[in-house]
Formats: structure tokens, sequence, C-alpha cells
């Protein structure tokens, strides 16, 4: 439930570290996350053109702002960047993978 009724709800008391602004950016992507999904759903329950398209351009900008978020805690924490690096290698391995048995020929039975 929102708590826009208290207008101190987001004041933090003091200046936080890079680790606990890393850790409170991680609830502001899950906001930006939790906001796709619902603009998604109400793209989805609506045949109206106007409402799609602007439903779609405020989804993609949650996706927009998302992604700053992530960048900026990268540079926060940077053992939060390797392991978004590590992770990124990985599925490329897999893409990659993937692709290649597209192309290799397929064996007769």
């Amino acid at each position: 439930m929102p708590s826009f009724a208290d207008p101190f709800s987001g004041n933090v008391n003091k200046k936080m570290t890079n680790e606990e602004l890393a850790q409170a950016l991680r609830l502001d992507i899950a906001g930006e996350l939790e906001a796709i999904s619902q603009y998604e759903a109400h793209i989805l329950a609506t045949d109206d053109p106007l409402a799609k398209a602007v439903l779609s351009e405020i989804r993609d900008e949650e996706k927009a702002h998302m992604g700053e978020l992530i960048t900026l805690m990268r540079h926060l924490d940077p053992k939060e960047k390797e392991h978004f690096e590590s992770g990124a290698e990985e599925v490329e391995e897999m893409i990659e993978k993937l692709e290649r048995a597209k192309k290799a020929p397929k064996k007769a039975k």
C-alpha cells in the first residue's frame, strides 16, 4: 500500500554508505519491476489504442529507470558489477552454444 500520506516516509536520517545506498537501490529496482508488470497488465487488458500507446510509453520509461538504477548500483558496488558481468557472460555463452547448435548440420537417423 502506498505511503503517500506520510510526507516523511522516504526520508533517511543519516548519510548512507555506498553499500547501504546499493541496498536501497535494490528496493527501488523492485519497485520499477513491479510498475513495469502493472503497466503491461493494463496494456493487455485494454483494446483502446490511445491507452495502449500511453501505457506502453510509461512502461518503457520505467524500464529506462531500471537501467539507470542498475548502472548506478554497479558504480556504487564493484562486487555487484562483477556478479552482473559474470551472469551476462554465462548467458552470452548459452546464446552462442544455441546458435552453433542451430547452424550445425542435422545428423541422419
